[in-house]
Parts: structure tokens; sequence; C-alpha cells
């Protein structure tokens, strides 16, 4: 992402990422809901023949954050298609949820 106009320039931060986050973790679908101060992102696998998916991370973010975050995704799909070509999406999944997920308030 690029530096926001406002950013201090200077020492970069060092970022570490821990042996255990490295290889990443699954998820097939993701579940989004707001409040005011907040967008939180349940990250969810769902297996088949598995009754129960569940929720493997979740992301907290300020709407701010949420926002930046869109414009990098939209950015690293559009650099994506340019190298491999457009990404389809085969077919729509109707997932009957029961999700009892957040009901965030602030």
């Amino acid at each position: 992402m690029n530096q926001s106009k406002g950013a201090k320039k200077g020492k970069p931060i060092e970022i570490e990422l821990k042996e255990d986050e490295a290889t990443g973790t699954y998820s097939n679908l993701v579940m989004i809901t707001h409040s005011p101060s907040e967008f939180v992102f349940d990250f969810i696998a769902m297996m088949p023949a598995v009754q129960k998916a569940k929720v493997v991370k979740r992301l907290i973010l300020t709407p701010d954050h949420a926002k930046r975050l869109s414009k990098a995704l939209l950015e690293n799909i559009r650099k994506y298609e340019n190298e491999n070509g457009p990404i389809t999406i085969k077919e729509k999944v109707d997932v009957p949820l029961n999700y009892r997920g957040p009901q965030p308030e602030a």
C-alpha cells in the first residue's frame, strides 16, 4: 500500500511474521459485520461432509482501515488479472447459514 499524504517519513517499520502464522490459515468464506466504530471480518472454513463450519480467524478493523483494505484488495486483483487473466466466478454459492456471529455495538 502507498504511504498516505500525512504519513511520517523516516525510519521504516520492522514487521515480524511468526513461524506459526507464516503458513497462513485456509478460509473459503468470510462474514462481514460492522458498527459505527468497527468492521468485523470472520474468516470461516467450510469443509464437505462436515456439519459445522468454523471461524478460523477474526479480524477487527476501524472503518478507515477497512476502506484501505478494500482499495488494496481491488488494486491487487487488478494486478493479478493483468498478469494472469480475468478471475471468473464459476457459480453463485447459496449457503444456508446459521451464523451466530457478532452483533457489534460500540
